[in-house]
């Protein structure tokens, strides 16, 4: 493949996980194009910015505005013609781009799975002691565990992974959520833990998915990343984000939906914020023939069938905020 003649910068936030995953974006590209690091890097420059979601840690994000809040900065980027690429991590990115711009690659999938990290060393909601306080910033995640549990507390808990440990390690709570994708990522020994298996905390849409936009009229900027694109990931991620968007879905609404790329199976839940109410439904998609187009197909369908569950309990849901 032909490397660019100009360097093309790979924008990204500046959390220590999103560098990890822009540099992996970076690393790959220099690979496509056949290129040494040095002039690899210079060629693909990575543009570290920081975003509003990154900036507001004395609040949760539904609070705060919602999700668009990790991708603000750098969509602006993109489209002042700053940046090439930009790396997302696919659950923070709103259903619908801003116009100029779109999704070009998503790269292989990790573990989508949640984890549960406790001072007792509990790795299952059940084991749980009674009426203990439980820090997560995540709707979602409060609404499973609430419905699971209703005798625990929960406390909003942002920032990165040390900051969620260490008020762990502090006593302030006495436990917390981390996406076991994030921690493969960054190396981390509390990745070795037994995940959360679907049945108890379904992750949310897109979990560990990593993605590429690029501005809808760079041809260039999608043939340098056609390699990096993994199909039944991209089918999987099509899917889920179409089912977030069939129920108008953004982190002010409790939403969780997996397709699992193996068994085929595709679930999808809605809680209302207290968890006290759940509506679950599940299909199976054939991914050895399925198209992006079947993958929406689904996602709409699944969503609609939340819909049509739930009546009119589904309006305490979406009204989260």
């Amino acid at each position: 493949m032909k490397p660019p003649s100009q360097p093309q910068p790979i924008a990204t936030r500046r959390s220590p996980l999103a560098l990890v995953q822009a540099r992996d974006v970076q690393a790959r590209l220099i690979a496509a194009c056949g290129l040494d690091a040095e002039e690899g890097e210079h060629l693909f420059p990575i543009l570290g910015l920081i975003s509003t979601g990154d900036r507001i840690q004395d609040r949760t994000l539904l609070e705060a505005g919602g999700k668009g809040l990790f991708t603000k900065e750098i969509d602006e980027a993109q489209l002042a013609g700053e940046a090439t690429f930009a790396v997302h991590s696919m659950k923070d990115v709103p259903t619908e781009l801003p116009g100029g711009l779109a999704l070009s690659a998503i790269l292989e999938r990790e573990d989508p799975r949640d984890m549960l990290l406790a001072r007792g060393g509990e790795t299952r909601l059940a084991d749980l002691p009674a009426n203990v306080v439980i820090g997560t910033a995540s709707l979602r995640r409060q609404a499973q565990l609430l419905h699971a549990r209703p005798d625990l507390t929960v406390v909003p808990l942002r920032g990165n992974v040390d900051t969620r440990l260490g008020k762990l390690r502090e006593g302030d709570i006495y436990a917390t959520f981390l996406a076991r994708a994030g921690l493969n990522r960054l190396g981390r020994s509390e990745a070795d833990a037994a995940p959360l298996e679907a049945d108890e905390m379904l992750p949310a849409c897109a979990q560990g998915a990593v993605g590429v936009a690029v501005r809808e009229d760079d041809a260039d900027a999608r043939a340098w990343l056609a390699p990096l694109n993994h199909d039944a990931t991209a089918l999987a991620i099509t899917a889920e984000r179409a089912f977030l968007k069939q129920l108008d879905g953004s982190c002010r609404t409790p939403i969780a939906a997996h397709l699992n790329n193996e068994s085929m199976d595709f679930i999808g839940e809605v809680l209302t914020p207290d968890g006290r109410r759940r509506w679950r439904e599940s299909t199976r998609i054939d991914m050895n023939t399925a198209t992006p187009t079947d993958a929406a197909t689904a996602g709409c369908s699944l969503g609609q069938a939340i819909r049509e569950a739930a009546g009119d309990g589904l309006a305490e849901a979406l009204g989260a905020a």
